[in-house]
């Protein structure tokens, strides 16, 4: 709190002392809209599914590689960055329920890294958490089965103290799963056709390089001015079909994304973070923090054109904080260009999938987390510490209170969620489905359900953290472990 009260001093002294028009123009300067000034003149960058093969014990075998490169951003030169495999990003990993997989992760960086699997159920040892550092040259290679429904996931580093850096670079990528259930209804699911993965980032950049300095009056962390898509900066994409699946990913750092269409067009939100709803939820705008997910069916008529853009966010503090922290911002993100004679797309079913609602009467405790001062509940984050021992095969509900004012999100590792409510009231539509982060919203109370099963293991914890990256690096992360009823937590930290 007493940083939220500073920042906004200092900014009100900024705007109310000194040179009145200097003061204007310094507070002009943090709202930001590129609206009518992206020329969309690059292709849209489809990351290519990742190679696999099935191995001699029916597993399904990826190999990922972190590693520096280069990367053109058409601003004169090349930019430095990080990628899996290739310049930028990573390829898509994909996988059906039932599979086991084995994924061989070589790090080619001269720093340790990890990889994190996000929002994947499995177990603690394998979740690539900052206990699984990958040393420089080394190869880690984690493997478990796939059980859990048809969802957008992503994959990212998660080395204690430098996530952000490491993330901004350039190292993340998306692990789409497949269930029955979901290939069997009439949505879009041609990959690069009309299931389209949108990896969505902001940048700053410094002549050609990226510029890794916050703004003096920054919290979050990195808020840039430039949107990259897929790492294509003024995209568009060239649609083919009457329907278009857009499954949306906010890897930024720290930005909060309205994301609608310029001509304010509805549009059908059909799966978030977990997976599918259960049943479409019609809306004229979405809004994802950092590490949320999104899949949206977006009808088009020939020879349109349409703007996807991020509209400005309702981040739920005060107006000084929501200008500070990107609320204001506005961005043209990605222009959808429709053919001339568009192919047929089904109807959008009026009912997905089962979303089984978890009976807080089966909760056996709640459990409450502060969000404040990079610390939850006043702590902040030691690899010797577990924060929270869970008995597998029980249901839980969380409270996560934003204490401070600032922008958080409270992500959980392993575990798909129900949010039970927000401020006291019933969350949204769209967020009655399966969720692994949630924005917190600030000075209000998020409650949170989770059924924690299958995996126990007392040397090996998960974490919940927020996912603003700065914050989690900072120190606004906890540790929980799964046991067995009567085991022993044992935690071996850094």
């Amino acid at each position: 709190m007493r940083r939220v009260l500073v920042i906004t001093l200092v900014a009100v002294l900024v705007l109310c002392g000194g040179g009145t028009a200097l003061a204007g123009w310094m507070w002009s300067r943090t709202a930001i809209s590129t609206v009518g000034d992206v020329d969309f003149t690059r292709p849209l960058a489809i990351p290519p599914l990742a190679a696999s093969h099935v191995d001699e014990q029916g597993r399904r075998v990826f190999d990922l590689r972190a590693a520096a490169g280069t990367t053109d951003f058409g601003r004169g030169g090349p930019t430095r960055t990080w990628g899996y495999s290739g310049g930028y990003l990573g390829p898509t990993l994909r996988a059906s329920r039932g599979e086991k997989v084995l994924i061989n992760v070589h790090n080619g960086l001269d720093e340790e890294t990890t990889v994190h699997w996000h929002g994947m159920h499995l177990p603690a040892s394998m979740d690539g958490g900052p206990h699984q550092p990958i040393r420089p040259d080394a190869t880690w290679s984690p493997t478990w089965t796939i059980d859990q429904p048809a969802a957008t996931l992503w994959y990212h580093p998660h080395p204690h103290g430098e996530t952000e850096f490491h993330v901004y670079r350039g190292l993340a990528g998306m692990f789409i799963l497949d269930d029955p259930a979901a290939s069997a209804l009439p949505l879009p699911h041609r990959y690069g056709v009309d299931d389209i993965p949108l990896i969505v980032q902001d940048k700053r950049f410094d002549g050609a390089q990226f510029g890794e300095r916050s703004s003096v009056l920054g919290s979050l962390g990195i808020l840039g001015d430039t949107v990259l898509v897929n790492g294509t900066v003024g995209p568009y994409l060239d649609v083919s079909t009457e329907r278009v699946r857009l499954r949306i990913l906010n890897a930024s750092n720290a930005r909060t994304f309205n994301f609608g269409l310029a001509d304010d067009r509805s549009f059908a939100i059909v799966a978030t973070d977990g997976g599918l709803l259960p049943a479409p939820v019609v809306e004229r705008r979405v809004q994802l923090a950092p590490g949320e997910r999104a899949e949206i069916i977006l009808t088009v008529r020939p020879h349109e054109r349409v703007v996807l853009r991020g509209y400005p966010a309702d981040l739920g503090t005060n107006f000084i904080m929501e200008r500070l922290s990107g609320g204001d911002d506005t961005f043209d993100v990605l222009e959808v260009r429709a053919a001339a004679t568009l192919r047929p797309s089904a109807d959008v079913p009026s009912s997905l999938v089962d979303v089984p609602r978890i009976d807080p009467a089966e909760s056996v405790r709640t459990r409450f987390f502060d969000l404040a001062d990079e610390s939850i509940n006043g702590a902040e984050m030691s690899m010797r510490r577990v924060d929270a021992v869970v008995t597998k095969d029980t249901v839980e509900t969380w409270e996560i209170r934003n204490r401070d004012g600032f922008p958080h999100t409270f992500h959980v590792h392993d575990v798909q969620f129900q949010v039970l409510s927000i401020d006291g009231d019933q969350p949204p539509l769209y967020l009655r489905g399966w969720k692994d982060t949630v924005y917190a919203v600030p000075n209000a109370a998020v409650r949170i359900i989770a059924r924690f099963t299958d995996y126990a293991d007392p040397q090996s914890p998960y974490m919940f953290h927020c996912h603003m990256l700065r914050h989690e690096d900072g120190g606004m992360m906890g540790q929980f472990v799964v046991v067995e009823p009567g085991q022993r937590v044992h935690v071996h930290g850094d």
